[in-house]
């Protein structure tokens, strides 16, 4: 059974600093990538790193977030530095697999950013 288990949420201060974590168990992923809803809202691609080593960041988070990955953890991280109140949101944990192409989601953590 394919598992993505986010944890590391909470209510920063405006200029804090958060770790996520999400633990993946079950599957090994080509993609792994953190996504995120604010109320009223699409979800948006936050951060993205493929196996390869590639990394995509969405422009409101470049320079302030860094998504990292441990492949003997099967784990991935978002270091998310000078947080702004637009942050606040679910933050969701994305595996994806090419053959077939199937997304796999963790249960979201909520992230708030009080100004």
């Amino acid at each position: 059974q394919v598992q993505l288990v986010e944890s590391g949420g909470g209510l920063v201060q405006a200029g804090g600093s958060l770790r996520l974590s999400c633990a993946a168990s079950g599957s090994i992923f080509s993609i792994m990538g953190w996504y995120r809803q604010a109320p009223g809202k699409q979800r948006e691609l936050v951060a993205r790193i493929i196996s390869g080593g590639s990394i995509n960041y969405a422009d409101s988070v470049k320079g302030r977030f860094t998504i990292s990955r441990d492949n003997a953890k099967n784990t991935v991280y978002l270091q998310m530095n000078s947080l702004k109140p637009e942050d606040t949101a679910v933050y969701y944990c994305n595996g994806h697999k090419i053959l077939p192409a199937t997304d796999y989601w963790g249960q979201g953590t909520q992230v708030t950013v009080s100004s």
